[in-house]
């Protein structure tokens, strides 16, 4: 018996040495999660882009846009994720994400069938995390959008455009626009006063609208003060209205056929609101407090 046990010995030695080791080195693998950390000054995206392209060729009676989110960020990084939205005449028609670890690209594509014509617009927030040493974490950020309006007529053939260059094109450019505005507003309108909100006390910006004013913080705001209430604010969206609107009752609704958020930042710089109107007209709301 002593025989076997010093026989086996070093085979239980060396297990044991092994698990050890496992325990030491594992780390558990990154999740795909959007968190805002400070801005790193030293990092910069080398490309962001997001792209909407009409297929020439229908099928099953339904034209088709090639949609594509990507960036590159000049080094690698913990975990790149990016995030996009697509609205068709101001409602949620479909998202998209894509994450990675340790990498600086990401890209992603997805095909989306329609029919009518219509005013697409598509915003997307490319994020990255860096770990620079085990326990300080900065991040770096980029919003991009692109739009695209398709005419889709039995009066004309099948076609689209990033910005009109004839009469034709200009008058259905107003035309969409002016129907888009009309609902996307009544929304609002609606929910503004269900929700009780003096409006204001606000300045208003569609989620659409928002890569505008990437560089340009609004009046009483220095540049790291916007960048932390954009950071913020992406991972409230990521977290409560790509991942499912929460409602009041504990529920989640769906976000596709919802309309774009609208961005209300209070004039006073107290705090930030994010209206959401899901798909059946109920209103949500997201509140993000500014602090100094």
């Amino acid at each position: 018996m002593k025989s076997k046990l010093k026989a086996s010995f070093p085979f239980l030695l060396i297990i044991f040495l092994v698990v050890i080791c496992i325990q030491f080195v594992y780390q558990p693998p990154a999740e795909e999660s959007i968190i805002f950390f400070p801005i790193n000054e030293n990092v910069e995206y080398m490309s962001a882009n997001t792209s909407l392209t009409l297929e020439q060729e229908k099928k099953n009676n339904m034209y088709e846009i090639n949609w594509i989110a990507s960036s590159q960020l000049e080094s690698s990084a913990y975990l790149r994720q990016d995030i996009s939205f697509l609205f068709s005449n101001g409602k949620l028609k479909a998202k998209m994400n894509e994450w990675k670890q340790e990498t600086d690209t990401i890209k992603k594509e997805m095909m989306v069938s329609g029919k009518e014509s219509s005013l697409l617009q598509a915003v997307s927030f490319h994020y990255s995390e860096i770990h620079e040493t085990e326990d300080h974490f900065t991040s770096a950020q980029k919003m991009t959008k692109d739009t695209l309006y398709v005419i889709d007529s039995n009066f004309s053939p099948l076609s689209s455009f990033h910005n009109p260059s004839t009469s034709m094109e200009k008058e259905w450019k107003n035309l969409l626009e002016e129907v888009t505005h009309q609902q996307i507003t009544y929304w609002w309108k609606k929910g503004i006063k269900s929700s009780g909100i003096n409006s204001n006390e606000y300045i208003k910006i569609p989620l659409t609208e928002l890569p505008k004013y990437e560089d340009k913080p609004l009046n009483g705001f220095t540049n790291k003060e916007w960048e932390k209430i954009l950071g913020n604010l992406w991972e409230g969206l990521y977290k409560n209205y790509f991942n499912g609107i929460k409602k009041e009752d504990g529920t989640v609704a769906d976000p596709l056929g919802s309309s774009i958020p609208l961005i209300m930042v209070s004039k006073a710089k107290k705090e930030v609101l994010v209206l959401l109107i899901t798909k059946d007209g109920n209103t949500s709301l997201l509140k993000q407090r500014v602090e100094p």
